[in-house]
């Protein structure tokens, strides 16, 4: 299969996915190597697609018509229900940021559409490998959240009000 073929099946295996595909998936299924998979990412990026990176593996962004920056608190024990709470209303959580005074902004792709999601999340949390980026802000942080529609942005915030997370 030639770089081109190749490429056109990767977009097309990333766009028809409901999950992100690992790079070491990808590269099995095109029998390359997973260093000529970052590569034609890079290639298809400069083509104009939105591919993301994320930590369960590559994903094609859905074009989604509204965006909405969100200051919240919350603890640990809270973080399930906060995620739960946006993608419920129909929010894809895209990332988590935090802006400390030393070292400025620090941001996290996470791509979480559902439940399913939020869980492996959790889940990579729980190992202890790393801890929520908010703790290192004591608990403040942003999430940037998209939606088919502001008025499904604004139901969010209706409710991350609600809920005493919103700061």
């Amino acid at each position: 299969m030639d770089g081109e073929l190749r490429r056109q099946e990767i977009l097309r295996q990333i766009q028809e996915s409901d999950t992100p595909i690992s790079g070491t998936k990808l590269a099995q299924m095109c029998s390359v190597s997973r260093q000529v998979i970052v590569q034609d990412m890079a290639v298809l990026r400069a083509s104009g697609y939105d591919i993301v990176s994320t930590y369960r593996g590559y994903i094609c962004r859905e074009d989604r018509k509204a965006e909405r920056i969100f200051f919240v608190s919350h603890t640990d024990e809270e973080i399930e229900e906060e995620l739960n709470l946006i993608v419920d209303f129909g929010g894809m959580i895209k990332d988590v940021f935090i802006r400390h005074e030393v070292y400025g902004e620090l941001k996290a792709v996470l791509d979480i559409h559902s439940r399913r999601e939020v869980q492996e999340f959790l889940n990579e949390i729980k190992t202890g490998r790393s801890g929520p980026l908010k703790n290192i802000t004591s608990g403040r942080h942003y999430h940037t959240v998209l939606a088919d529609s502001e008025e499904i942005l604004d139901a969010i915030e209706k409710e991350l009000k609600d809920k005493m997370f919103l700061l």
